[in-house]
């Protein structure tokens, strides 16, 4: 048989399949250190919740009424996240993934740290719940567009083949932030006592994590805008519609789905329980058991 034959009948070369590089390594780091810091931000409140209903609302508050609108504050970061992903997913299409990446993180770390500063209701009244809620609205919708916009910009950047990897060192990034904020609230509890933490050391947290925060933000600066939405640009082909709209036409009973997952898993994952002090024993189920009288 001829050689022309044979190279003819030859299969065509395979195009070499890419591989995660150092800039791929460094783009996941970087996007899972942002949403653990992110993350870590939005559910520090749920810790000193207990503390933040005490300064916060007047000392004469039924306890029942005043843990109610502690929660409820917290409670209105999650409403304001589908508003967040909204609006900070079209601008992503329009002005690019890295610049709605890195102010994602700026609307969280800025909120976190001024609630680390506020006031307190016995210095400025009714103002300071307000002021508390407001912050916890701008921290709900920056984790609303932190989280889609940061699969978007990991899915884009990484090969096809390692989406899964890809994808899941963000995910454990991002849900770090939780054992982070578990960690650091255990921390000062321990360290401060009862009325030190109500005192100052509640506010230790909330600096950090702002302080943390416009680090990150600043280390985003090193990322690239993802390969994607480069090519979309060149061609002038950015979807000039809310990605709502694209969604909710043809995507609609998957979204369906994905959000009742996500309920799930956020029902799974964030835990709220109110401390036991390490010095103080009038909150331990046996210290009360040892104090019940005897029937004899």
């Amino acid at each position: 048989m001829p050689l022309s034959s044979l190279a003819e009948g030859a299969p065509a070369t395979s195009t070499p399949v890419r591989t995660l590089g150092a800039r791929d390594y460094k783009t996941l780091a970087l996007s899972a250190l942002g949403g653990t810091l992110e993350f870590y931000d939005f559910v520090i409140y749920v810790f000193f919740a207990t503390v933040l209903g005490g300064l916060f609302f007047p000392v004469d508050m039924p306890d029942w009424l005043r843990q109610l609108q502690t929660f409820g504050i917290f409670a209105a970061g999650y409403l304001a996240r589908p508003l967040g992903g909204i609006v900070i997913a079209h601008f992503g299409d329009l002005l690019g993934r890295k610049r709605m990446f890195t102010l994602s993180i700026f609307l969280m770390a800025a909120p976190t740290l001024v609630i680390g500063l506020l006031p307190t209701y016995a210095s400025i009244g009714v103002t300071a719940p307000l002021l508390l809620l407001a912050m916890r609205v701008l921290q709900g919708a920056a984790i609303g567009g932190e989280m889609p916009g940061a699969w978007v910009f990991v899915a884009e950047h990484v090969p096809a083949r390692r989406y899964g990897f890809g994808l899941g060192t963000l995910t454990s990034g991002i849900t770090g932030g939780i054992l982070l904020g578990s960690l650091v609230a255990v921390a000062i509890n321990s360290r401060y006592t009862p009325a030190e933490v109500s005192g100052f050391a509640w506010r230790i947290p909330f600096i950090l994590g702002g302080v943390f925060g416009l680090v990150s933000v600043y280390l985003r600066r090193f990322l690239h805008e993802t390969p994607v939405f480069q090519a979309l640009a060149d061609r002038r082909s950015v979807a000039p519609e809310l990605p709502l709209k694209t969604i909710l036409r043809e995507h609609r009973a998957t979204s369906l789905y994905v959000g009742l997952l996500t309920w799930v898993l956020s029902a799974a994952i964030v835990v709220t329980r109110r401390p036991t002090c390490r010095r103080c024993t009038t909150c331990s189920p046996r210290s009360r058991w040892r104090r019940m009288p005897s029937r004899r």
